[in-house]
């Protein structure tokens, strides 16, 4: 089934988008992203040498593979610092989409809505392609959109905490309105947390935690790799309608007597 994730324009065969972080070793980075079948991978510009391309370092091997590489700038808490971090690395040329992240709070790690909301107004003027990270708010969703945003990335829970979906109304919302692909960022701890994303609607999902923490990281990757697969077709197929009290799978007309 050709049903590729499109953003701006690009077209990517998964709608599995992992992280680099939190790995034992660059080997197992490798191996679990492999097993993934993502086709961008995400890194932290401030928590890696960007500058270090040798063998068996991270970029080493983010530069030799054929991943799109997608830029973030986790553990920045104003819109300055994460537009200077995103120009730095543009200077770099790594920056052709780029993730926004800009912390409000440190115990929760949830985003500052009106600096993302800055940082995003002034990196798409920019010429940046611009995914940001933000709350499962419609309206915040609905405002980066206008101001030019590629795709809008909303909180499944708190970054790490392997909670899984805690909203899904709020998810159905932001996909009923978005014109611009809805992609499910943070919070997914297991694999029928990415199924149930991708079968609200959501375009895909972004997650390291749940697969590097995991007692098997690349079997885990495997897994996430199938269950975003199978919610893709799930909503795609249409489920059939809830109903509150039972209806016989077989009918009762022409039964024999």
């Amino acid at each position: 089934m050709h049903d590729p994730l499109v953003i701006a324009g690009r077209s990517f065969a998964s709608r599995l988008i992992v992280g680099t972080g939190k790995y034992k070793d660059v080997d197992q980075t490798e191996q679990a992203i492999d097993a993934s079948g993502a086709a961008i991978v995400t890194v932290a510009l401030r928590r890696v040498d960007l500058n270090d391309r040798s063998t068996g370092s991270l970029m080493g091997l983010l530069t030799r593979k054929p991943w799109l590489l997608l830029p973030n700038t986790a553990g920045c808490y104003t819109a300055d610092d994460a537009v200077r971090t995103l120009r730095l690395a543009r200077e770099l040329g790594i920056a052709e989409m780029v993730k926004l992240e800009v912390i409000g709070d440190p115990k929760t790690l949830y985003p500052d809505n009106e600096a993302t909301l800055e940082a995003a107004r002034i990196l798409v003027k920019e010429g940046f392609v611009v995914l940001p990270y933000c709350l499962d708010d419609p309206i915040m969703c609905r405002k980066l959109e206008d101001v030019g945003c590629a795709a809008v990335m909303p909180l499944a829970a708190p970054i790490g905490s392997g909670l899984g979906i805690r909203n899904a109304h709020n998810l159905s919302l932001i996909v009923e309105h978005a014109k611009v692909p809805v992609l499910v960022d943070a919070g997914v701890g297991t694999a029928s947390d990415a199924a149930i994303a991708l079968e609200l609607g959501c375009h895909g999902v972004l997650m390291n935690t749940a697969i590097a923490l995991a007692q098997d990281p690349v079997l885990m990757a495997s897994a996430m790799r199938d269950a975003v697969s199978a919610g893709r077709k799930a909503f795609l197929a249409g489920r059939m309608p809830k109903r509150r009290y039972a209806n016989a799978s077989s009918p009762t007309s022409g039964m024999i007597e």
